[in-house]
């Protein structure tokens, strides 16, 4: 059998009992090509590890023509944001002159901006009291309560006869209505003008007002700051729980000088300075209102002899000097002490003022009290200064009737506290 060149010869077949011997070795088909393919990205066709490439840049911030991040709004290029100037140094401790802006920059930087924590709080077992002052108050609006239950009674012997006693006894009974919330809620709104805090004023009034509280060991639920819409700095203890504070002071103090004014003001709820000046003027009202009557009931009568002839106004001007002297005759024990009750009402006022500002200076706040007080100085001498050299200035009399000391005596006795280390 024949075969072409090229062509491969079968094995030849094998039978049962011959032993197989081994096919001789085929040559395997040769590849294509013995080079191995190019590794992608590689820049040769070896099969050698690809390339080290540059890592790609990132992305751009959207928004912006290049890579950086965007700048602060209205910031100039490759600067930081540009934040209100520094505030000035406060005064020295003491010192009388100019006192910076409350707010003059940022907040955080102000020497009087303090870090208000929670922290555990000691309840002290007294949450209002009466000291000297409050005592002293009382004391010297008593015959002003003399004449008003003297009015009162006559009224009420006039109108219900022998049942007089009731209405008498409502009306003195009704001095406990300046301790019912809801009645000095009313009185709050309507003749002083305050209103509850907002949630915005509500968050910023709210830290520091436990720090007080907590610092002077009352309860804070059991005296409520409340908001006055003014634009001047202010505080005020008003009826029996409720602290006033102005909206210029909410906003622009920082929150030491916030927390002085309000320790301030819990310190005349404290020493029962709040409550007895109240009371004094409820029970004051009826002789207020009997002496206004009296007076405009005068000059109508004056008004209407003038207009009848010059002898019929002589014979009514004595009339009515009669009557004063029988009236100052009769009751000179009572409407003498009401003549000086004035000043000394204000002699006392005074001596709560400094009752008050010790009570915040012993609770650490004397350095933001001072502060404050160089600051209200400050502005009163700028309206001063606004209104002309003319603008009238208490002086004599008219000063013994003010309500409130200087602002040299006040530092003053500001001062033992200021030399001390101030607190954390």
């Amino acid at each position: 059998m024949t075969h072409s060149p090229g062509q491969d010869i079968p094995p030849p077949p094998t039978y049962p009992g011959h032993p197989v011997e081994p096919a001789a070795s085929l040559p395997l088909p040769e590849h294509p090509d013995t080079s191995a393919p190019a590794y992608p990205g590689t820049a040769d066709d070896t099969p050698d590890r690809p390339l080290a490439s540059a890592p790609a840049p990132a992305p751009a911030y959207p928004g912006t023509p290049d890579d950086t991040a965007p700048l602060y709004p209205g910031a100039p290029v490759s600067a930081a944001p540009a934040y209100p100037r520094d505030p000035a140094p406060p005064p020295p401790p003491g010192q009388l002159g100019p006192a910076p802006d409350p707010l003059p920059g940022r907040p955080e930087q102000h020497p009087h901006q303090m870090d208000f924590e929670q922290r555990r709080v000691h309840l002290t077992a007294r949450q209002r009291g009466a000291d000297a002052t409050a005592l002293s108050r009382l004391l010297v609006q008593v015959p002003a309560f003399l004449c008003s239950l003297a009015v009162v009674t006559g009224f009420a012997s006039a109108f219900f006869g022998s049942a007089a006693w009731l209405p008498v006894t409502v009306w003195v009974l009704s001095g406990a209505l300046v301790f019912h919330r809801p009645t000095e809620s009313f009185l709050a709104r309507r003749l002083l003008r305050l209103r509850a805090p907002t949630p915005a004023e509500r968050a910023r009034l709210e830290p520091v007002w436990r720090e007080v509280t907590a610092r002077a060991g009352v309860d804070h639920q059991r005296y409520e700051p409340w908001i006055e819409e003014s634009d001047d700095i202010n505080a005020y203890a008003a009826a029996g729980h409720i602290v006033g504070v102005t909206t210029f002071s909410l906003n622009h103090l920082p929150n030491g000088q916030l927390a002085a004014a309000l320790a301030h003001e819990l310190g005349h709820h404290t020493g029962g300075h709040a409550w007895a000046s109240l009371l004094g003027q409820w029970y004051a009202q009826p002789a207020e209102l009997t002496w206004r009557a009296i007076r405009a009931m005068s000059r109508f009568a004056l008004r209407v002899a003038r207009v009848i002839s010059l002898p019929a106004t002589g014979v009514l001007v004595l009339l009515f000097g009669c009557g004063l002297l029988a009236l100052v005759a009769a009751a000179w024990m009572v409407l003498l002490p009401m003549a000086v009750a004035p000043y000394l009402l204000a002699l006392v006022n005074r001596r709560a003022e400094l009752r008050a500002d010790a009570h915040a200076a012993g609770l650490g706040f004397a350095h933001p009290l001072a502060g404050v007080l160089h600051t209200m100085r400050a502005h009163e001498e700028a309206r001063y200064a606004a209104a002309g050299p003319r603008a009238p200035r208490a002086a004599g009399l008219a000063k013994l009737l003010s309500s409130h000391p200087d602002y040299a005596d006040r530092l003053q006795r500001l001062q033992p506290y200021l030399d001390e280390r101030p607190p954390r």
